[in-house]
């Protein structure tokens, strides 16, 4: 066997281990990502429902204001 051809060989088989390991970490960081992501969601996601009804509730209260003031009422 030709010297070039063991030189080749053996940077394929690096190259392809260092290109497995890359990959096992983003997997890695992947699950590590939705884990925080399903936490944050848990712990914001009462706080966010409750300023979308206040936010409901103020648009509410707007629409009847412009209703009161298009119609001569106050």
């Amino acid at each position: 066997m030709s010297t070039w051809l063991v030189v080749w060989i053996a940077l394929g088989a690096v190259s392809t281990l260092v290109v497995l390991a890359f990959v096992l970490a983003l997997g890695r960081h992947v699950l590590i990502l939705g884990r925080t992501a399903r936490r944050f969601q848990e712990e914001v996601g009462s706080a966010a429902d409750e300023v979308a009804r206040e936010r409901a509730r103020a648009s509410e209260h707007a629409d009847r204001l412009g209703r009161a003031q298009r119609t001569g009422r106050s």
